[in-house]
């Protein structure tokens, strides 16, 4: 039997990433936030004896191509010509994410209606004629819940019949849209006769108008984006999130070092050298494996509870707000609210922050947030901040932590400035976004979310961090005549060839270019790649020690400092080269944040030398 190729489009923030994970029993990242899907993800689904491919398109508002995942989403609909389109509609919204749809009916694919949020539009007792809706429209409208998985059976049967029959002209019993498609109207008027018949027919099928605007919403919204409590309250929670991340997240620390540096460390030591394995080998296991990875899983628990508070402000819609504060901020940068959008999602990853500037239409901003982006602190960077004001900074961690990470968005702004009045001279454009309502947090797609995270960053110690390590055991430990002290080695004559450029900001250890040259990898792998190149072999208590010898608190700063601002990792590299298809800016944004973290952070060392 021929699989049913299903496209699920829809509105952003209407619900169609959660029905999509419902349908496929995937684990994608949803959010009460648009944009969070920027490309078409692909899955499966077996009913009935029927094989369902799915295909969850990004959000749009209409299928005008503007803004790159319009485009992503048209192509599809067009040049893929799925079966069946699942328009999935935010019931509490309905006149605006109706547009779309007289958009789609004009295709001639067959088409269901998916009303999503029935629990909603229940508690509003709100009630829709759907038999009525569905014979003006001419074709099948269901009422879901994605979240709570209700009547999803009823709308893949009503899909299923669907994608099974021939394609149809939806506008034939519409006047209006009959009129719309033959031309009739120029193009300023359209939208009018488009609202003006989704007006008509809600009147008809729908028993009670839906609030516009939620009250409780409108009523925070009056303290959360009032233009001098706003911006003051967003800092607040973010130093409240950095607390939290750093007294809960210290309670785990100590224990998870302990196991791996005193018990697991010392075990597999013991156990090597029982059996009789070469002295180089227990070595390169006990110091090089075990000492890199575990010293990136000690920080497991720091990045889940980060996540964890991000993924909660995400999902309450409190995120999005403050895009809209931040508006008005960052219009002296020369930049808009939605530019900020992807410098939030930065916090936890710059991969998807980075792909989430598709959501920009203007080309010139979308550029310029792609390459400012990655001044906005990661969590791979997180460990290093944890590890060095713990050891530096002990009863000030939260304050220092948090410095870090608003000077990081204010050289991205500052960069901007100066790339706006040379390279990208053009009038800022204006900045539109949906705001959703305040919603309580779904507690699995919370836990999802911070899975998907904190696995990511167990398989990148598993894989990446764990091959890294091997490969920089060797380098300390060997040159061209075989086994050598680690001054000798070809790690050291790299570290050696590097630090003349490192000198100037207080750095005058070559184990620390060295560190930050694989740090260029992944950024977790700074503080294991630390440990191996400082050559600590007893555990955490030896670690620190070495660590207090090598930094002294100026310089240790400026190490945070360095690695918050300085070259970003292969993978967002990677992702950078992808979305602009460019070589020349790629090349350009490696070659630009290396020098703008040098010149910032040998600004810091001298300031600091003078103050102190």
């Amino acid at each position: 039997m021929k699989p049913i190729n299903v496209a699920i489009a829809g509105n952003p923030n209407s619900g169609k990433t959660t029905l999509f994970n419902t349908l496929t029993g995937g684990n994608h990242y949803v959010g009460n936030w648009p944009g969070v899907t920027v490309e078409k993800k692909e899955g499966k689904k077996k009913y009935k004896g029927h094989e369902c491919n799915l295909v969850d398109l990004p959000g749009i508002y209409s299928l005008e191509p503007f803004s790159i995942e319009e485009i992503v989403a048209r192509k599809y609909i067009l040049d893929e010509k799925p079966d069946v389109i699942i328009n999935v509609v935010d019931g509490t919204l309905l006149e605006r994410n109706l547009y779309l749809t007289t958009q789609l009916m004009a295709l001639s694919t067959p088409m269901v209606l998916a009303i999503n949020m029935m629990d909603e539009l229940e508690k509003k007792d709100i009630q829709i004629n759907i038999e009525k809706m569905s014979k003006q429209l001419g074709f099948p409208v269901v009422l879901i819940s994605a979240q709570n998985k209700l009547n999803i059976d009823a709308l893949l049967d009503q899909a299923i019949v669907m994608a099974q029959s021939k394609p149809v002209k939806y506008s034939d019993g519409s006047p209006l849209l009959k009129e719309i498609e033959a031309g009739h109207y120029a193009e300023g008027l359209v939208s009018a006769k488009r609202y003006a018949y989704i007006d008509a027919l809600l009147k008809d099928v729908m028993m009670k108008e839906p609030v516009v605007y939620d009250t409780q919403t409108a009523k925070l919204d009056n303290w959360i984006l009032n233009e001098y409590i706003g911006f003051p309250v967003f800092l607040a929670i973010m130093a409240f999130v950095f607390y939290m991340t750093f007294k809960v997240g210290g309670i785990f620390l100590d224990s998870i070092d302990v196991f791996f540096s005193d018990r697991l460390g010392p075990a597999i030591d013991a156990l090597l050298s029982s059996v009789g394995v070469a002295e180089w080998m227990n070595r390169l296991v006990v110091d090089g494996i075990i000492g890199g990875v575990g010293g990136v899983l000690t920080f497991v628990p720091n990045i889940a509870i980060l996540f964890f508070f991000i993924s909660l402000l995400e999902d309450s819609g409190y995120m999005a707000r403050v895009a809209y504060i931040m508006d008005k901020w960052m219009s002296k940068f020369g930049l808009n609210g939605r530019t900020f959008v992807p410098m939030i999602l930065g916090f936890g990853c710059n991969v998807p922050a980075i792909m989430a500037t598709r959501t920009i239409e203007n080309e010139k901003d979308r550029l310029l947030s792609i390459l400012i982006n990655p001044f906005v602190s990661c969590g791979a960077r997180f460990p290093v901040y944890v590890l060095f004001a713990s050891v530096f900074f002990k009863g000030y961690e939260t304050l220092v932590t948090f410095s870090l990470y608003v000077l990081g968005i204010v050289v991205a702004l500052l960069v901007a400035v100066i790339f706006r009045k040379t390279i990208f001279r053009e009038n800022e454009s204006h900045f539109i976004m949906e705001l959703p309502v305040y919603r309580l947090p779904n507690f699995k797609s919370l836990l999802i979310h911070v899975w998907e995270r904190v696995k990511g960053y167990l398989v990148k110690a598993g894989t990446i961090i764990f091959a890294a390590s091997v490969i920089l055991w060797f380098t300390l430990n060997f040159n061209m005549t075989g086994m050598v002290p680690i001054h000798e080695s070809f790690g050291a004559s790299i570290g050696k060839a590097m630090a003349p450029i490192m000198a100037p900001l207080g750095f005058d250890s070559w184990q620390i270019s060295l560190s930050l040259l694989t740090g260029m990898l992944a950024k977790e792998m700074i503080i294991s790649n630390m440990a191996i190149v400082l050559g600590v072999t007893d555990g955490s208590a030896t670690f620190l020690t070495a660590l207090s010898s090598t930094f002294e608190p100026l310089t240790a700063y400026v190490f945070m400092v360095f690695v918050l601002l300085y070259t970003p990792c292969i993978a967002v590299v990677g992702v950078i080269k992808r979305e602009t298809n460019s070589w020349k800016w790629t090349g350009f944004s490696v070659v630009y944040q290396f020098v703008v973290a040098w010149v910032v952070a040998f600004a810091f060392y001298r300031v600091g030398l003078l103050l102190f």
